[in-house]
């Protein structure tokens, strides 16, 4: 049964191209999170993205495909993000590699479980924005334009606000959030507390978690909600 993601408000992603061994995996897939979604910026292959597919599939956490490379499009996920890098000038990122994609594998995907994501990447740093020459908004009133275009002009149900590593600005967020009618907004970025995961859920719809699972697995347990407890770490504690 496909998986209603518009109820997510925690989901856990995992790179393919980063180790996770069979105990850490568990405690993700078991946490409580509404999903897994499997995605990265680079080293992404077909191989790499169905073995950890397997080994998520051992439970029975929902689990998605967020489709950067058309090549690692691996079948059997519930779901596939399709992003669309909105504040880039490169083309490719908003159209092209998608019609290329298309091209060849339209015949084999399952639209029912196809779901486009606009995507508006605000860290300049980060290996997504080199990637795909995304250029950060000027202010929260232009990351609002981005939200409008995602939501009235191109109907997607997905607003996705990528920091990918660095934590935001949530002011920015819930600006963005406020231009929504339709699309649920994704806050991606720097969450590495209980507490920044509280603020993120508080502007966002859905938060994801990434990095920290394989900074600091114990935190990243504790930003699943109704999970949050006192967390020791060698220098900091933390309690919910």
């Amino acid at each position: 049964m496909k998986p209603d993601y518009t109820a997510w408000r925690h989901v856990f992603k995992l790179d393919p191209d980063k180790s996770i061994d069979d105990a850490a995996l568990e405690q993700v897939c078991r946490s409580g999170t509404d999903a897994v979604v499997v995605g990265g910026s680079s080293g992404i292959t077909y191989d790499n993205t169905a073995e950890l597919l397997a080994r998520v599939r051992a439970y029975e956490v929902a689990c998605a495909l967020e489709l950067s490379d058309a090549e690692a499009a691996v079948p059997g996920f519930d779901l596939y993000l399709l992003p669309v890098v909105l504040n880039t000038p490169d083309g490719d990122w908003i159209t092209g590699l998608h019609q290329k994609a298309l091209r060849h594998y339209a015949d084999r995907l399952d639209w029912e479980r196809i779901v486009p994501e606009g995507y508006v990447i605000l860290n300049p740093r980060s290996m997504a924005a080199r990637v795909s020459g995304a250029r950060k908004p000027a202010d929260a009133g232009d990351l609002r334009a981005f939200a409008l275009l995602a939501d009235r002009i191109f109907r997607m149900p997905i607003f996705y606000v990528e920091y990918s590593g660095a934590w935001g600005d949530m002011a920015w967020v819930r600006e963005a959030k406020a231009g929504l009618n339709e699309a649920r907004l994704f806050y991606g970025g720097g969450i590495r507390t209980p507490e920044q995961a509280e603020e993120a859920a508080a502007a966002a719809d859905t938060i994801v978690v990434g990095n920290l699972i394989y900074e600091n697995l114990p935190l990243a347990l504790a930003t699943v909600p109704g999970k949050r407890k006192r967390i020791e770490t060698r220098d900091n504690e933390w309690y919910r």
